[in-house]
């Protein structure tokens, strides 16, 4: 079998491949020297690695695994397709080897947040579980110690949902569609909705599908779902599912319903996170966890990294990092989230971003734009005319530009609405820069 692609995924595919006993070789382009590590690691095990690049010995295989960050378009991967070799990703196979139950979270916003959340709901009602995929554990490298009664909580990205063909978690979470990786997808909003949709695809009616009722992408993709399906909503009350009315959470299922918590008194702040609380509540129900333990869990999550996450105050001025706002959708939710004065800092490497659909909202909450990485130019052409843009060639430039512009009661915002792998390992690397720099800065 070849696994394509030998970052964390891949290594953890590999690994449990081999375990089963498969002959495995891993191939990378990157070159020897980025993978020292890798290569000692498989090679202890029997795994062979090739780097630099994709030779003819991954086509000598019965089966090929993709890592999600290895594009479906790629050479390797129509040469494969050609051959009429099965492809299939990380997640599927992973899925195979799973004993207990899986809930699965996607969506185009707030998978971290919520696959989170639900963690720490069955965390603190003692319901045994692990929390992987998208969110940093490969699911393949802590499938095979799960034991029979634990949950396998779930981040699921669509190009981890690309090649399933089996998957089928017990209960799926969609929580909504907007424009992100079109360049993945061919700048096509349909192309990537049929991704996400993947994530309830093998579900029957003895499986429950959560999902957004506000969301018309997701409305529209979830119609012909076979499993039982759980809307939640902000403003519309359900027959079953969840909803806000009184300001607080509410929930409805087998005819019982129960008010959750006031939304004031969530840690996490903004109309997202009451859609991702609502989610989160419906799954942890549905797992067995009773309203007052998830009252408890709501009011003392306090969110995740580099999502809003409260850096630092200085002279009057907020920092806040949202480096995981890698799409428009989410530098939306994050403008929201705040009455203060905002300088925001705002690019990387594109993925085909439409920034017309903020322009309104940067025109009225934005004091000033700071256009950070690859997209420099293009953030500075699409918001010159509605505020002032500073173009920088650094985060430490960024940082320091910022804090001149900020007064007292403003706030400095990195959303960035881009991924991160132009100046950046990922999304992670580029918050804790901009943290280590912000708690630097002297008064």
């Amino acid at each position: 079998m070849t696994v394509i692609g030998a970052a964390r995924s891949g290594i953890g595919v590999a690994k449990l491949l081999r375990s089963k006993g498969a002959r495995v070789l891993v191939s990378d382009q990157r070159p020897d020297d980025q993978l020292r590590e890798a290569y000692a690691d498989l090679a202890a095990i029997g795994v062979a690695l090739e780097t630099s690049g994709h030779s003819d010995r991954v086509f000598e295989a019965s089966l090929i695994v993709l890592s999600p960050g290895v594009p479906s378009d790629a050479p390797v991967v129509r040469e494969a397709m050609r051959r009429e070799i099965p492809i299939v990703s990380e997640l599927e196979v992973a899925s195979w080897f799973c004993k207990g139950s899986m809930i699965a979270v996607t969506g185009s916003n707030g998978k971290t947040t919520t696959t989170t959340l639900i963690g720490r709901i069955l965390g603190d009602a003692k319901k045994k579980h692990v929390v992987a995929g998208n969110i940093g554990t490969a699911f393949s490298s802590v499938v095979l110690d799960m034991a029979e009664e634990e949950i396998a909580v779930l981040e699921v990205s669509s190009f981890q949902l690309d090649h399933c063909e089996t998957f089928r978690p017990n209960i799926s979470v969609l929580l909504n569609i907007t424009e992100d990786h079109m360049d993945r997808y061919l700048h096509s909003l349909e192309r990537y909705a049929a991704s996400k949709a993947k994530v309830f695809a093998n579900q029957d009616a003895g499986d429950t599908l959560i999902y957004c009722a506000d969301d018309p992408w997701t409305v529209k993709v979830v119609a012909n779902a076979r499993s039982r399906k759980l809307p939640f909503s902000y403003t519309n009350p359900q027959l079953e599912g969840a909803w806000i009315q009184n300001s607080a959470i509410q929930i409805q299922l087998n005819s019982q319903r129960h008010e959750i918590l006031p939304i004031d008194q969530m840690t996490i702040r903004g109309v997202h996170n009451s859609y991702n609380a609502m989610a989160a509540v419906l799954a942890g129900f549905l797992s067995g966890v009773g309203p007052a333990s998830l009252r408890a869990t709501l009011r003392n999550f306090k969110g995740v990294e580099h999502r809003l996450e409260f850096v630092r105050e200085l002279n009057g001025v907020q920092y806040f990092n949202d480096s995981k706002a890698t799409n428009v959708d989410s530098v939306r939710y994050a403008i929201r989230s705040f009455a203060n004065p905002i300088i925001l800092l705002l690019g990387g490497r594109d993925k085909g971003n439409d920034y017309s659909v903020i322009k309104s909202l940067v025109q009225k909450h934005v004091k000033a734009v700071v256009a950070i990485g690859e997209s420099a130019q293009k953030v500075e052409a699409a918001f010159r005319d509605v505020v002032p843009v500073s173009l920088v060639s650094s985060m430490e430039e960024a940082v320091s530009s910022a804090s001149r512009l900020a007064e007292k009661g403003d706030l400095v915002l990195l959303s960035p609405a881009c991924a991160s792998f132009d100046w950046f390992t990922n999304y992670e690397h580029r918050g804790r820069v901009f943290k280590e720099l912000v708690n630097h800065m002297k008064s």
